[in-house]
């Protein structure tokens, strides 16, 4: 199966890029499709953790406004884990453990890769590495960020019970991802059986 981009053009750069993209690609029943238009959002790919404390049975999750929620009833504030984008040069393994200095003061114990995924690849080229990284919850801080960034972001420390107990409260495929995860390998985590 093969494709052919016939042009890419850059329609706006800002925090994002989007791109223009007129391509034809191989069809399943043989031939090719015609000129088809899509736009393309790069936006780089990013890293995101699931930080459990194992003594506690705790989740540290961070809270802060998200445009994508702009019209959600329940509003624009969502409970989510610390991710960020993937710089030039950095490991997936040092952007988590950098984000999760910057917006919720934690350290990082140990760090296992649970999943890479595309997060919406009908309009995106963004990747996420979820990984699980054991933590002291009893030293996080209580509002993160940083303000140069227009980071203003709440730390909450949330019973792992109350968390699993309804997987899909929540908005954010990440979260649900990475809970699931926690409900199968809970208690391996527990019991200091690591794949870290």
């Amino acid at each position: 199966m093969n494709f052919t981009v016939k042009s890419n053009t850059v329609v706006y750069q800002g925090f994002f890029q989007l791109q223009s993209i007129q391509l034809t690609h191989a069809l399943f029943a043989g031939g090719e499709s015609a000129v088809l238009t899509r736009e393309l959002l790069e936006r780089g790919n990013a890293v995101a953790v699931l930080m459990y404390d194992p003594v506690a049975d705790a989740v540290v999750m961070v809270e802060q406004f998200r445009i994508g929620a702009l019209h959600r009833p329940q509003g624009a504030w969502l409970m989510e884990l610390c991710a960020g984008v993937v710089e030039q040069g950095e490991s997936d393994e040092e952007v988590a453990r950098r984000e999760a200095v910057e917006e919720s003061g934690c350290e990082l114990l140990a760090l296992e890769k649970i999943a890479e995924y595309f997060v919406s690849p009908g309009g995106t080229t963004e990747r996420i590495s979820l990984y699980c990284a054991l933590v002291d919850s009893t030293v996080v801080g209580d509002i993160c960020g940083l303000e140069s960034e227009g980071e203003d972001i709440k730390v909450h420390v949330i019973a792992a019970e109350a968390l699993l107990a309804d997987v899909f409260q929540h908005d954010s495929a990440t979260v649900i991802i990475a809970l699931q995860w926690l409900q199968h390998h809970r208690s391996r985590l527990q019991n200091g059986e690591r794949n870290l």
